[in-house]
């Protein structure tokens, strides 16, 4: 088979799984799209692990392997899918309520991650050394970086299927869009540091210009504060700067095809030229999406183009949804269990995860609340609604790239992330609406 039929077979296959398993879940599990189909897809991971255990000789678990690692997860979501679901995210989000609790946003976006982070990493620490096993400090920081962002995929994924208060949402939907641009540029940042890499801004640990040669020690403290403001200002300048010129083309036209068209031009070629000016390609689709979700549905789109753009984006985003969470329950097969102990350390990271996005979440709420009030129950809403998705294995995967990893810290932070995304998606994602009515019940 050549390249592209590969490709086409491994599309194909996921999205027969992806109607099968979704068509299952709407006839008898009746759960929320993305979580059932999740839910489908680790069982079937499990049964085929299960009868490759028991009839050793049938190996379905070998082409099963063979056939993930062929789709590298890590390059489907972040050069493929990621740049699509974010912009369907942002187009959707109203602006005015995001400017309105602009402070608690960038609040939770940016020092909320990084006091998160620390305190992962710091816990974490603590947690495997306890267990006995030999981790640096740096890889637990690592580890506190791809973990602490919440994922905006899974999370406005979630609010779909939560009627949440105006206010209450903007937060969680505003937080979700943002922190993952900040995670992944401080996750970057530490692999730069403390590891070393190549490649480009999405691809490798190079993304700030630091080769596999450079010494750990020559990477200071201003060339990472300029790693960083290159990342955040410079992803946020390209999106405004796309975003504008498409609302202008489309504001000079009354054809609702076309402006389709701009719209998917925009989203790609943003994504593409903040990977190669290494830019945040996150933040660029996210703020080019909020700007024509809003100033272009205002004043550049007639409301049959409107219509056709939500309708269009709306589809994209359930399609790619759905080949996330599925994607998500197969990796099960590239994680390797190991022993009793791996697996209790990936159990105590959960609580050690949502501990640490307690804290970080309340440090910066407390703090606001001097000066505004905020709704009831707003810090354990925040704590819980934060669910960890497919940028998260997508980060830890990645390192798995990097020769100079020892194998067993490898296999301790990629255990340790997929039972935290696990956790978080199916119980976090199906409790998280009894525990809002309750606090509105209660303010009632």
């Amino acid at each position: 088979m050549t390249d592209f039929e590969i490709v086409f077979f491994a599309i194909a296959t996921l999205m027969g799984l992806g109607a099968l398993f979704g068509y299952l879940n709407h006839r008898v599990l009746k759960l929320p799209h993305t979580i059932g189909l999740m839910i489908i897809t680790l069982a079937f991971s499990l049964a085929v692990l299960l009868v490759d255990l028991m009839v050793p000789m049938v190996d379905l678990k070998t082409p099963a392997q063979d056939f993930m690692e062929r789709v590298h997860f890590y390059e489907a979501l972040m050069h493929c899918t990621l740049s699509f679901l974010l912009f369907a995210g942002a187009l959707h989000v109203n602006l005015d309520d995001l400017l309105e609790r602009k402070f608690a946003i960038s609040t939770l976006a940016t020092v909320g991650v990084l006091i998160s982070t620390f305190l992962v990493g710091f816990l974490s620490w603590l947690l495997f050394r306890w267990l006995g096993f030999s981790v640096d400090w740096g890889f637990c920081l690592i580890f506190g970086a791809l973990i602490s962002p919440t994922d905006p995929v899974a999370v406005l994924g979630l609010l779909k299927n939560v009627k949440a208060p105006r206010s209450l949402e903007a937060k969680i939907a505003g937080e979700s869009l943002f922190n993952d641009g900040v995670g992944i540029v401080v996750f970057l940042v530490l692999v730069a540091f403390f590891v070393g890499g190549g490649g480009d801004v999405h691809a490798g640990a190079d993304s700030a210009g630091v080769s596999a040669e450079t010494p750990q020690e020559t990477i200071g403290v201003a060339k990472i504060v300029i790693m960083f403001l290159k990342e955040v200002l410079g992803g946020a300048a390209l999106g405004l700067l796309f975003g504008y010129v498409a609302y202008r083309a489309m504001k000079s036209i009354d054809q609702y095809q076309l402006e389709v068209l701009i719209t998917l031009a925009c989203v790609m070629l943003a994504y593409s030229v903040a990977g190669a000016l290494h830019f945040s390609g996150p933040i660029a689709v996210v703020l080019a999406g909020l700007l024509i979700g809003n100033q272009g549905k205002r004043f550049a789109m007639s409301p049959v183009t409107v219509d056709h753009v939500e309708k269009f984006w709306s589809l994209i985003d359930e399609i790619l949804n759905s080949m996330l969470f599925l994607l998500i329950g197969l990796e099960i097969f590239l994680v390797p269990m190991g022993s009793f102990k791996l697996v209790l350390a990936a159990l105590l990271s959960v609580p050690v995860v949502l501990l640490s996005r307690f804290v970080s979440v309340s440090i910066p709420i407390s703090i606001l609340s001097v000066r505004r009030q905020f709704s009831r129950g707003v810090i354990p809403i925040l704590t819980w609604s934060g669910l960890r998705g497919g940028i998260s294995v997508a980060l830890v995967l990645f390192l798995s790239q990097n020769p100079a990893i020892d194998p067993e810290t490898l296999k301790l932070l990629l255990v340790s992330t997929y039972m935290v995304v696990l956790f978080s998606v199916i119980v976090q994602g199906l409790t998280v609406k009894p525990l809002l009515k309750w606090f509105m019940q209660k303010e009632s």
